[in-house]
């Protein structure tokens, strides 16, 4: 403990959980660590809970992305949460977001933050952050993730530490804590390579704000993507074979640009797709890592990753644990909102990876809403990498739910991704180049290269008698969204000829 708790004038603060969720009053604004189930607070959501099944206590909860450990799901289904954001992925929160009790903000995950110092959003109350140290000057130590953990604690009236034991030490160095200036004095962000540090190694606040010390020893939870499997192989093949065309083409060379991908299992096994690829000395500039950054740091493909995030397969986490020493030397987490920066993205160059619900005809994207209403998990930092992306790739599996549902349709239900932010398209049954194609080029390769078989000739005939009645982007306005409506009726986008033939 002395180790870790470096600060000797805060050794008086350690508390038990139950004391530390007393300081909580009902309608505060608490920011908590945690980013893709790393980094999380793991005492006191739970202590927080039980609190609010015996008394009224309703928060407006800010995080860095979702939490793990069943946190979001305890809240919730306690009647903690008010007002929820940026991102989540818990089945019972999700489930009560959709039922209109608790009010769920989805934003870009760059900027939670500078609305916070906008004043747009509530000023935090209390900060709460996981820590695998105290440095004697106060500086808190980060665990697997920063995410926004750093303005959560320069803005809070107070700040308490969960000071996890089960952490190595051995994380200190790992980050790279920098916080733009406020505005209108902001100066460039001077951040010119993925390996480059430019901040500190640890979250300053002076140790008078730090009201409580709470002693946990709980890891992250594991990470819930799944192995690769045939359609998510063919679409990393198939990202691969575009790649290597790029790279023919002299538009890259065979070390590509910094490459982001997003959270989830398609992009995860696209990544793992790499190790075997002809691209050597890669690069990661991301928000998360998950198995496959891991696996191409052990493989030699990638010589540095950076992000805000780490999130692992449990004998993953157990070996990236074992060989901590190694795996910091080519790794730093930062906060997310530089992980995210557009300036950044842009400057980088960053080929960018992530997935979507569905698409449409012409290249809009649907990362969040099922049918166009019901909230799945939330844009996360998609769009913060899409808009500003060398190269915006969006994978998918051609068909959800046994072939009922398409992903690919003829108008998507809720937007995230607009055509402009797009470029790329995959699906297992093929690659859409969308560049420099106007709408009415872009309709048929993307049904020609991905759209799955059995839908293919109905979404070709859609878009040759929208093309018949004219428009830059056709459609048939009062047929849309028949196919969201089918199958909200029968359970099933297929037409009545589809399910006879």
């Amino acid at each position: 403990m002395m180790e870790r708790l470096q600060c000797a004038e805060l050794r008086s603060r350690i508390i038990t959980v139950t004391q530390a969720a007393a300081l909580f009053r009902d309608g505060m604004t608490v920011g908590m660590s945690g980013f893709t189930r790393a980094g999380d607070c793991k005492a006191l959501p739970a202590a927080l809970a039980e609190r609010a099944r015996h008394e009224t206590l309703r928060l407006n909860l800010i995080t860095g992305a979702s939490l793990g450990n069943d946190s979001d799901g305890l809240m919730a289904e306690a009647g903690l949460l008010a007002r929820r954001l940026p991102f989540q992925s818990d089945a019972r929160l999700r489930r009560r977001i959709n039922e209109g009790q608790v009010m769920f903000i989805d934003q870009h995950l760059s900027e939670t933050v500078e609305q916070l110092r906008a004043g747009h959003i509530p000023k935090i109350d209390i900060a709460v952050v996981e820590a695998a140290a105290i440095l004697p000057d106060g500086g808190i130590v980060p665990t697997m993730s920063v995410g926004n953990s750093a303005s959560f604690v320069a803005q809070a009236e107070r700040v308490i530490v969960e000071l996890n034991t089960r952490m190595p030490t051995g994380l200190m160095g790992m980050h790279d804590i920098y916080v733009p200036e406020a505005y209108p004095g902001r100066q460039p962000i001077p951040l010119t390579e993925p390996d480059q540090r430019i901040g500190t190694p640890a979250i300053p606040v002076d140790p008078a704000r730090i009201a409580a010390i709470v002693v946990t020893h709980h890891p992250d939870s594991p990470s819930s993507v799944q192995p690769p499997d045939a359609d998510t192989r063919a679409i990393a093949r198939h990202i691969i074979g575009f790649l290597e065309g790029e790279v023919a083409a002299g538009r890259l060379s065979d070390t590509l640009l910094p490459l982001q991908v997003g959270i989830g299992t398609i992009a995860n096994a696209v990544m793992h797709g790499l190790v075997d690829a002809p691209f050597r000395d890669l690069r990661m500039y991301s928000e998360v890592l998950q198995d496959s950054a891991i696996a191409l740091i052990d493989a030699g493909r990638v010589s540095f990753a950076s992000a805000s995030s780490i999130t692992l397969s449990e004998p993953v986490y157990r070996r990236f644990m074992e060989r901590l020493d190694e795996y910091a030397r080519r790794i730093v987490l930062r906060p997310q909102e530089i992980s995210n920066h557009c300036e950044i993205v842009r400057r980088l160059g960053i080929i960018a990876i992530n997935t979507a619900l569905e698409f449409d005809l012409y290249g809009n994207v649907n990362s969040t809403h099922v049918g166009g209403t019901r909230m799945m998990n939330g844009i996360g930092g998609s769009g913060d990498f899409a808009r500003h992306a060398h190269l915006s790739i969006f994978v998918s599996k051609s068909v959800a739910k046994g072939g009922d549902i398409s992903s690919v349709v003829p108008m998507v239900a809720h937007v995230d991704h607009t055509e402009h932010d797009v470029d790329i398209l995959v699906t297992e049954w093929g690659l859409a180049d969308l560049r420099n194609l106007a709408p009415r080029e872009r309709a048929p390769r993307v049904i020609e290269c991905c759209a799955h078989p059995d839908y293919r000739e109905e979404l070709m005939d859609y878009f040759q008698r929208a093309r018949a009645q004219g428009g830059h982007t056709p459609h048939l306005v009062g047929e849309a969204l028949s196919w969201h409506e089918r199958h909200a009726r029968t359970g099933s986008m297929r037409s009545e000829q589809m399910a006879c033939a």
